[in-house]
């Protein structure tokens, strides 16, 4: 498997289908900061709290400019649900075949009760406005990261 991207590396470039019904090209947001976190699964207890982090912080995000997205190896149908369910008003990423939590090395090897098995580990890439990677947060505790990324942000 790909290791982690580091700092200063040209982030991959995607287009996922989203949780708003469009496909988002990252190629879009070229000239602007954009946050992409990984998260393992949709409606999971700690996928759940650092979702809903973001969407009450989406204002603070906006008001600097920066766009959310989330992604996950979930289908697309699932994605929506999540966000739905919880009004995320931001857009979840389906990468239901986790070629680009691949690409960012965040598909990573794991273990669960001494069973070994792969997945997206909760990983958090800031995207500089000159389309490399800038900063990353590894093994995220879900609790409290929207903050923490957007204080990195406003340079605190």
């Amino acid at each position: 498997m790909s290791e982690l991207l580091k700092p200063g590396a040209k982030a991959p470039t995607f287009k996922l289908p989203s949780s708003a019904g469009e496909t988002i090209d990252l190629a879009d947001y070229n000239g602007q900061r954009v946050v992409l976190y990984f998260y393992p699964r949709a409606d999971t207890p700690g996928c759940t709290k650092e979702a809903c982090g973001f969407r009450d912080a989406i204002a603070s995000y906006k008001r600097i400019g920066v766009p959310v997205f989330g992604i996950s190896p979930d289908p697309v149908d699932a994605v929506k649900k999540f966000a739905e369910k919880y009004k995320l008003n931001f857009p979840l990423l389906a990468d239901a075949d986790h070629k680009v939590t691949e690409k960012y090395g965040a598909w990573q090897e794991k273990s669960m009760y001494g069973k070994k098995y792969w997945g997206a580990a909760r990983t958090t890439f800031v995207i500089g406005a000159n389309g490399k990677i800038e900063h990353v947060f590894e093994k995220v505790k879900p609790e409290g990261h929207d903050q923490e990324v957007l204080n990195y942000l406003r340079g605190k």
